[in-house]
């Protein structure tokens, strides 16, 4: 009887149902196929849509910007022609000499042609009209109150004051309503105001002296020359793509809700007349003219749709009067999207297919050898110990696994005994090289966490070295520049900017303190202080001082335990950095109540400990751990180096801190540091 052999033979697992290998392959090769494949190209679908969407949104956004853009500019040149013409020698000539005011009409046609402008009006200070660019204006005609006042805008003409205007532009400016699908219902079947471009300017003498007032402008009703001027400008020749699909540009300007100018074509075709007189939907005229919201979005135009942009019109007393639009004719867009879809559908639907072929292929050449390899094995531990795998189709690796178990099979019998004898040895050898391991992985964990703590802090010294080097260079150049600011500002331009100046040169200094403490801490020996012999009660009562403006804002408490009779040697402004650190974190840690415990204490033959004892909730077990590692924070807003840079501190004085929990809550820090000269 082997006695190795276990008394009871092993009982056997209950049977359980679970996957074979087969089940699990094909799995994993149908579910990315059938789940995550179709998920993607959905996705990519919706995402390919939107993408498009916005696109257009965003395209159509930038088009109505600069469209604005060139009809501001065009208002803008009509109140500066309108100047031009009021400051004219020529007319201020006729206004003031006898005799010349039968000139005027000629005069003002003149200007009116030189400066583009379709009307000019001129009044008397009082308001009577003394003449127009046409001289068709009716005799005694007075401007309304208020309409002589200095301004330049988009305004609204009613049909009373329509007389004024040359025959040739009254002509232009009815414009019958069209019938349009989905406009807001209404009665009028024309639409018999004028929307111009006005700039009304004073006309004044040599001496100041108020002659009258000149008014100019532009009429927009039927102005194409001006509408395809700003589509032109939009919508240059090769601007939008597919222009084999019929994409184009449109622009258009209302009047309330009526087009008066457009390059829309009615029923759509190039042939057609343009769409002057149709209206725009009553969704888009609520938004607009209702609301005063700028609309981006589809919109139905005259019988297309189209990816629209509508900006409300004001004129200069706020009241919103017209609309500017744009638009791109969507169904190109469309046609692309769709095509696009298309094709991403397709090549999804095609790689699933060929995917799902191969992958059904290849999980069958891996389950086949696996499946023989189980049934062999099964075989093996019935007791049929010459039963084997034998030969497989696969050549890949399972192949290769196939052979070696074959070959394993035949000298598993014969290795056992030789196995059983080893075991014995190796437990013996086992235990005896436990012990000896056990002691030499202390030694060597002691001896691996103070090189990793060297090489920390060498790589950090390194980095903070090359920072402070590289932040020290721009400071340099801002503090240059800054200086010849002053010399060009002189004392005055100084006193305007004396507080700018002063925040400035604050962070400056800021810096160059963040870059000294960096390069303190990276070379050591270079910034070491004047060493000398301290005593630590008052070295601890000093620091205490310097915190008690955080003190006074808290109900924290002070104890004061000074038992040392030693002095220590280190430098007067490092001790105190180290001790304002600690107490700074002590009262963080306590919050607005606690007791803050301060202790001074002779330690060993030639040694001196400092505590610095908090109530706070104490340390986490990870917080203990890496503690003093640089970079490391559990205080929200800290930057980690607070107590790196203490411990390396006190370190580079032959000393250390240590921190612990203290008993019924709270934390330690110990400083311990060397004895110096009595």
């Amino acid at each position: 009887m082997d006695p190795h052999a276990s008394p009871h033979p092993p009982a056997t697992a209950a049977p359980r149902t679970r996957l074979s290998i087969r089940n699990k392959l094909l799995a994993m090769v149908l579910l990315p196929l059938v789940g995550v494949l179709p998920l993607l190209g959905a996705f990519l679908l919706w995402w390919g849509d939107e993408g498009i969407d916005r696109l257009l949104l965003t395209k159509v956004r930038s088009d109505l910007a600069v469209a604005q853009g060139y009809f501001e500019r065009v208002l803008g040149e009509v109140g500066a022609s309108t100047g031009t013409v009021a400051e004219s020698h020529a007319l201020n000539r006729a206004l003031v000499e006898p005799g010349a005011m039968a000139d005027l009409t000629p005069l003002l046609a003149r200007l009116a042609r030189r400066e583009r402008l379709d009307f000019i009006h001129l009044h008397a200070p009082d308001g009577t009209l003394l003449a127009t660019e046409s001289g068709t204006a009716p005799a005694a005609a007075k401007a309304p109150p208020g309409r002589l006042a200095e301004r330049t805008g988009v305004e609204v003409l009613p049909p009373a004051e329509l007389a004024l205007l040359p025959a040739a532009l009254r002509q232009r400016v009815p414009v019958p309503l069209v019938p349009t699908r989905s406009a807001a219902p209404t009665a009028s079947t024309v639409e018999s105001r004028a929307m111009v471009l006005r700039a009304t300017r004073a006309v004044r003498g040599a001496d100041g002296q108020l002659l009258g007032h000149l008014s100019g402008g532009v009429l927009l009703n039927r102005n194409l020359a001006l509408i395809d001027h700003i589509n032109e400008i939009v919508y240059p020749e090769g601007s939008l793509p597919f222009s084999q699909w019929g994409s184009r540009g449109t622009v258009t300007l209302f009047l309330d809700d009526v087009r008066i100018s457009t390059n829309v074509r009615l029923f759509g075709g190039e042939t057609q007349d343009r769409a002057i007189g149709t209206r725009v939907s009553q969704t888009v005229r609520d938004a607009v003219l209702g609301r005063g919201h700028t609309w981006l979005d589809r919109a139905f135009v005259v019988d297309e749709w189209y990816v629209s942009g509508y900006q409300p019109l004001v004129d200069s007393a706020g009241r919103r009067i017209g609309m500017l639009y744009v638009g791109i004719l969507e169904q190109p867009f469309t046609q692309l999207k769709y095509v696009a879809l298309a094709s991403i559908s397709a090549l999804f639907i095609a790689v699933m297919v060929v995917a799902a072929f191969v992958s059904l292929r290849w999980a069958r050449a891996i389950f086949r050898p696996l499946e023989q390899m189980e049934a062999t094995m099964q075989q093996v531990e019935g007791g049929a110990m010459d039963a084997r795998v034998g030969a497989v189709a696969s050549g890949d690796e399972i192949g290769r696994l196939a052979r070696h178990l074959d070959r394993l099979l035949g000298v598993v019998d014969e290795h056992t005994r030789e196995l059983r004898r080893w075991n014995a040895e190796l437990d013996a050898k086992v235990a005896q090289r436990t012990l000896a391991l056990e002691e030499r992985t202390r030694a060597l964990e002691e001896a691996q966490q103070q090189l990793v703590r060297s090489e920390k802090l060498a790589t950090v010294g390194q980095l903070t070295a090359s920072i402070a080097h590289e932040v020290n260079n721009p400071i340099a150049v801002i503090q240059g520049n800054l200086d010849l600011m002053r010399e060009l500002l002189g004392p005055q331009g100084q006193a305007c900017v004396a507080s700018e100046f002063k925040l400035v040169d604050e962070q400056i200094e800021r810096m160059r303190l963040v870059v000294t403490q960096l390069l303190q801490f990276a070379r050591p020996t270079e910034y070491a202080g004047y060493v000398e012999a301290l005593d630590p009660t008052r070295a601890l009562d000093e620091g205490l001082v310097l915190v008690d403006h955080l003190l006074a804002r808290t109900g924290i408490q002070v104890q004061r335990d000074g038992q040392a009779t030693r002095s220590v040697a280190i430098n007067r402004q490092e001790l105190q950095q180290v001790l304002v650190n600690l107490l700074v974190n002590a009262l963080h840690a306590m919050g607005q109540g606690g007791t803050l415990r301060l202790s001074t204490r002779d330690a060993g033959a030639d040694g001196v400990e400092i505590a610095v004892a908090d109530t706070g909730p104490g340390l986490a077990p990870e917080t203990l751990a890496r503690l003093f590692q640089p970079f490391f924070t559990a205080k929200k807003g800290g930057t980690g180096l607070g107590l790196w840079i203490s411990r390396g501190i006190v370190e580079r004085y032959g000393g250390d801190i240590v921190a612990a929990n203290r008993e019924g809550g709270g934390a330690v820090f110990t400083v311990r540091l060397k004895t110096g000269a009595a």
